[in-house]
């Protein structure tokens, strides 16, 4: 498939990641192979995609890995048999040695490390309390990088309930907002996590593709909207991915129909 053919389109691919590097590697391949044959050209994997386990504790830890680990060699791997971006979370090495980084990474078809983007909030809610192992990330300004025709930014998963980490994606250039997540599963969970999505696209006119774990563990419901907030594409409870067309025009349209993010009178700036 050539490169021009799979230019204007994005996935979302939702699975269950295990407690082996390889194995999950072995799924991601099957799905972004899938992906690509409907036409992706960027595919949008979960959060904590590289291990997980039920529980967090020193096994995350010993499955840290740096960025120029195995894990993100194999990301280059199918993004070069792909030909697509492969966006997806790691557990990546801490600045310490009781703490890992939440760590999502986009790598291009040859090989290039396009962004890299360590979760800002850490789920210390609904009885969780991530911060006991994973270090939040540095406040820097946001990456942002080229793909499928628009300008792309990341943020993960927890990240989503704070919407000033999207509105400072959006002023740092982004079009399209990608949210790797594990969204664990419970009472209300999945409102909340399609109010929030279709939000920060509503509130921002962007694209947002977000790729969550598949239930029990997350709820899910990976998805894909456009600017106006409108579903494009989404999955249930299943192991699969999903494709939808990006389009600049459709986006600008929204945007002089709309104009909100010009008329808006306040800024956002780091606490």
């Amino acid at each position: 498939m050539s490169t021009a053919s799979v230019a204007a389109a994005v996935a979302v691919a939702q699975f269950g990641p295990v407690a082996d590097r390889d194995a999950n590697l072995a799924a991601m391949r099957s799905l972004a192979l899938h992906a690509v044959e409907q036409g992706a050209g960027l595919v949008v994997f979960p959060e904590y995609s590289s291990y997980f386990s039920p529980a967090m504790g020193p096994d995350w830890l010993a499955a840290a890995e740096p960025l120029d680990g195995p894990f993100v060699a194999g990301l280059a791997d199918l993004a070069a048999e792909s030909g697509a971006i492969i966006v997806a979370g790691l557990i990546e090495l801490g600045t310490r040695d009781d703490r890992f980084r939440n760590t999502i990474v986009a790598v291009g078809p040859d090989g290039t490390l396009l962004s890299v983007s360590r979760k800002l909030h850490l789920y210390d809610a609904f009885g969780a309390t991530e911060s006991n192992w994973a270090e939040p990330g540095a406040v820097e300004p946001p990456q942002v990088f080229d793909a499928v025709g628009l300008r792309v930014g990341i943020q993960t998963c927890y990240d989503l309930r704070f919407p000033e980490v999207t509105r400072r994606l959006v002023d740092a250039g982004a079009e399209l907002v990608l949210v790797p997540s594990e969204w664990v599963a419970g009472p209300g969970k999945v409102h909340a996590w399609q109010t929030l999505v279709t939000a920060r696209a509503i509130e921002n006119t962007v694209y947002v593709a977000a790729a969550d774990h598949i239930p029990p563990v997350g709820v899910g419901h990976s998805m894909i909207v456009d600017a106006r907030g409108e579903l494009l594409a989404s999955i249930e409870s299943s192991t699969d991915a999903v494709v939808a067309p990006i389009s600049r025009a459709h986006l600008d349209e929204v945007r002089r129909i709309n104009p909100a993010l010009q008329l808006r009178r306040f800024g956002v700036v780091p606490l």
